[in-house]
């Protein structure tokens, strides 16, 4: 059997490369410094009044360019104080001031932040939440491209204070529509006959692999647009794309605030448990042998980042096994994902 929407959307994609935004057509390491009122900013923790900002990195050709940008906190439970000292914040540039810079082409975009300054813990988390999108990214060009950054915070109410921190990029859904040919869907819910079967189950077992049960391609959690943790592009039946994002929930990042969904009556993060749907079991063969096929590929983006820490790289590589023993036998595809699938949408 043969995945025909990883293919068929990797074809497509790699067409339209003018349509990949310069932020995300490099996998470097981005050096940058922001300027800003970040205690205040960490203080109020609004999702409506944004603070102004400037950005600084160096270009290799032009050199030092500084963008001006508003920034506000954004998300939900790592937004709370007792989660995260350093909430995420949403960057939006001024569209003038970086018409010749890296951030062309983006308007307004997700960062995500270290958490907690100086954590050692919560910057290999970083890392590893990074790494779970580079993954999706090697199995299909519809899924949300990432940048990782070294940031230096410049706090503009405490006499410039600094503290530099790893963080990264999130692709805007925008950006997103225009690279793979397809419109945002903001449907405030679907059914599961309504998705593309393939690229819906190659999401499952995605999610399977990184440990993640904190998602619904079909459903948002209160209060949120439409689906949890997914994004939906294009509008014809059968043929809607679920693109997953927000993987701080899921095993292979092991975040220290992470815990297992209470529906599910999972020991931690990283007892895995796949929600693929029923529907879709006549493509998990497919989605398996994509798996397999970048296998090499998936445990390279471990055993070449430098950045990791030894006992992370060993924990991380020691969580994909477990995943390729399991994918890798035929019986236990059958016990673990076939018959473990959601059988109700």
């Amino acid at each position: 059997m043969v995945l025909t929407l990883a293919t068929t959307a990797s074809a497509d994609t790699k067409t339209k490369t003018d349509n990949i935004a310069p932020m995300f057509a490099s996998n470097d390491i981005l050096d940058v410094t922001i300027r800003a009122p970040f205690t205040t900013i960490m203080r109020e923790r609004s999702t409506d009044e944004d603070q102004p900002a400037t950005l600084t990195y160096n270009d290799a050709e032009a050199g030092e360019i500084t963008v001006e940008l508003d920034i506000r906190t954004r998300g939900r439970f790592r937004r709370l104080p007792s989660t995260c000292k350093w909430a995420p914040l949403r960057l939006s540039f001024k569209k003038s001031s970086v018409k010749e810079s890296v951030f062309a082409g983006s308007r307004k975009m997700k960062l995500v932040t270290h958490c907690r300054n100086g954590s050692v813990v919560y910057s290999q988390a970083l890392l590893s939440e990074h790494l779970a999108y580079r993954i999706f990214n090697l199995l299909t060009d519809a899924s949300f491209r990432v940048r990782l950054m070294r940031v230096t915070y410049v706090d503009t109410d405490k006499n410039d204070r600094e503290n530099t921190e790893f963080a990264f990029l999130i692709e805007h859904k925008k950006q997103v529509a225009k690279r793979i040919g397809l419109k945002v869907n903001d449907t405030p819910s679907t059914e599961i006959g309504n998705l593309d079967g393939p690229h819906t189950n190659l999401s499952s077992l995605f999610q399977y692999l990184i440990g993640n049960t904190d998602f619904s391609p079909i459903r948002a959690a209160p209060g949120e647009a439409c689906c949890h943790n997914y994004v939906l592009f294009g509008a014809e039946k059968g043929s809607i794309l679920p693109i997953p994002y927000d993987f701080d929930m899921s095993g292979i990042v092991d975040a220290p605030h992470s815990a297992p969904s209470p529906n599910f009556n999972l020991r931690n993060v990283r007892q895995r448990l796949y929600r693929g749907r029923c529907a879709n079991n006549e493509h998990i063969a497919a989605s398996v042998q994509t798996f397999i096929d970048r296998k090499d590929g998936i445990y390279d983006l471990v055993t070449s980042n430098e950045l990791y820490r030894s006992n992370i790289r060993r924990e991380t590589l020691r969580f994909l096994d477990e995943f390729y023993r399991i994918i890798e036998s035929p019986k236990m595809v059958q016990s673990q994902l076939v018959s473990q699938c959601v059988g109700a949408d």
